[in-house]
């Protein structure tokens, strides 16, 4: 296949939580109509390709990623044929089309599990993953939920423990069940004929578990290093047991082996590991073209947005990934939004501008999640406001996710902000009120237009869609790149901070300044000179 027709190499995928993107029947979530509606705004921004958080029938007790039915849509989110509508408006407007698909684990209101839990011997009783107490009632190991407590649930019907890696109405399936593999590779096969063009693979890594159940060793490092323990005792040990087991390339393969049969189809995973783990497992599941086409990072989904953080990252992923593929991203729904988490005290018009030209100079996929363009700030809400079981569970050290995924506003003075005509299903704060669209809209400085230019203006260049990167010395808060592919070759820098910056150019000719993307560094001499949160970009 022709890099021409991979649309997802080197493209901007842009990420949709359905509940807040926009409603069109005034019920205050957001729906499938009001994404189809939504697209024309989308693809104006100059992406490639959407991606739609999880639709299907669910209880909703994690918001959709507790899938209770793989092939429909939920009532709240509209029809299959509104789907169909959609793919097809996405289609004409040039958007691809990813959805993600939940594969560790269902709601444990799914058919196959409301059968598996009946007894041990009906056809799908190992369709997920039981196992008998320890002689004294206790789970069968130590092994820990990442919503925090034991990763066993007991059943009273079976007399047994299920596994649930995240909430105990989330049962892990059994990938080392044939049957079960087969059975999700159908589903994805319903979305495929649908025409969707891909999709995001949810918690991948946590398909398999060990059989033996052995126990997780804990953490080599000091989980106190920090000078308080994690959040979670999850946080106290080592995953070696209940995810990222070797037997993952046998599922991916798989799934690899049906995308291959649709044609231009992308396979995008989240994996969830720590760091240097997680960078192995991005390069053994992208590489050798037979398993995954782009691996989801999370190191630039933390709190710490230093240069000296990103550019130790991004070189990591570099160094590991060898033939295979990164797909990067500085915000999505399980995160506090990248202007609060990165800029602090600035000013959050300051700071998504060159935030986002960061990101779209990175090698790779590029995930853009929806408000990041609006420049957005994470919503603080109260605890009587909360939704998220996270935020619930954890309060007032963890506050959840709620703050990133409050409604989308479109028209600042409208009650529902231009999202619904209803109550949204969370508040709209004022601060995000004064960034909505229609304001935006009428000024060439707002971040939104800004951050369209931007992007419209990487396509033209092969180098920062395909180029190799390489990272060069910078002063503090300041970074300093380049990308090259074939003739053209592009250095960009970045300052991250408050502070101007004036980066000495030691290696060759000074860049000759690119115009068009709305960012504000130039030379002087033999340096580049920063303002406070800008960028720049020149020829080599």
């Amino acid at each position: 296949m022709s890099t021409a027709t991979q649309w997802w190499r080197g493209g901007v995928i842009y990420q949709i939580y359905p509940r807040s993107l926009a409603d069109s029947n005034g019920d205050g979530i957001g729906d499938l109509e009001g994404i189809r509606e939504s697209l024309e705004y989308v693809a104006r921004l100059g992406v490639d390709g959407i991606w739609i958080s999880p639709f299907f029938p669910s209880p909703m007790k994690d918001f959709g990623y507790d899938v209770a039915a793989y092939c429909d849509v939920d009532p709240m989110f509209g029809t299959l044929a509104d789907f169909d509508n959609l793919v097809a408006e996405a289609h004409r407007l040039g958007l691809a089309v990813m959805i993600d698909q939940v594969l560790s684990h269902s709601s444990d209101a799914h058919a196959w599990f409301e059968a598996s839990r009946q007894d041990r011997t009906n056809p799908k009783a190992d369709w997920y993953v039981w196992a008998d107490a320890q002689p004294d009632g206790s789970p069968p190991n130590n092994w820990q939920s990442v919503f925090g407590g034991p990763a066993w649930q007991w059943d009273t019907r079976r007399c047994q423990y299920y596994l649930h890696n995240f909430l105990p109405s989330q049962p892990d399936l059994n990938h080392h069940n044939p049957e079960v593999r087969q059975s999700l590779c159908d589903a994805m096969r319903f979305w495929l004929d649908r025409g969707v063009d891909g999709f995001r693979l949810d918690a991948i890594n946590f398909a398999f578990h060990d059989t033996q159940l052995r126990n997780n060793p804990p953490l080599s490092a000091d989980p106190y290093a920090d000078g308080e323990p994690p959040d979670s005792p999850y946080g106290f040990q080592d995953h070696t047991y209940d995810k990222s087991r070797p037997e993952m390339p046998t599922l991916l393969r798989e799934l690899r082996q049906l995308a291959d049969a649709y044609g231009d189809i992308c396979l995008l995973a989240e994996i969830g590991d720590d760091s240097h783990r997680s960078r192995d497992l991005m390069a053994e599941y992208t590489g050798g073209n037979d398993k995954l086409h782009m691996g989801y990072s999370f190191d630039l989904l933390g709190e710490d947005g230093s240069p000296r953080h990103i550019r130790r990252m991004v070189e990591g992923v570099e160094a590991a990934i060898d033939d295979g593929y990164p797909c990067w991203s500085i915000g999505n729904h399980d995160v506090p939004r990248v202007v609060t988490r990165w800029g602090g005290d600035a000013k959050p018009e300051d700071v998504a501008p060159v935030y986002a030209a960061l990101l779209l100079t990175l090698r790779g996929g590029l995930c853009f999640y929806q408000g990041d363009e609006l420049a957005l700030p994470e919503s603080e809400l109260t605890f009587d406001q909360l939704q998220d079981p996270v935020g619930i569970t954890m309060w007032p050290r963890n506050k959840g996710r709620d703050g990133c995924r409050t409604p989308v506003p479109w028209r600042a003075d409208d009650p529902g902000a231009g999202f619904t005509t209803g109550t949204p299903w969370l508040p709209i704060p004022d601060a995000h009120r004064e960034r909505a669209v229609d304001r935006q809209a009428q000024r060439p400085d707002a971040p939104m237009e800004r951050i369209r230019r931007l992007i419209h203006w990487r396509r033209h260049h092969p180098a920062l869609m395909h180029g190799s990167l390489t990272f060069l010395d910078a002063p503090d808060g300041a970074l300093l790149l380049r990308r090259d592919h074939d003739d053209e070759r592009i250095a960009a820098a970045f300052n991250l901070s408050a502070q101007p910056v004036r980066i000495p150019w030691t290696t060759g000719h000074l860049p000759t300044p690119l115009t068009g993307h709305g960012l504000g560094g130039e030379v002087a001499g033999d340096t580049i000179v920063l303002a406070p949160y800008d960028a720049f970009f020149g020829r080599l």
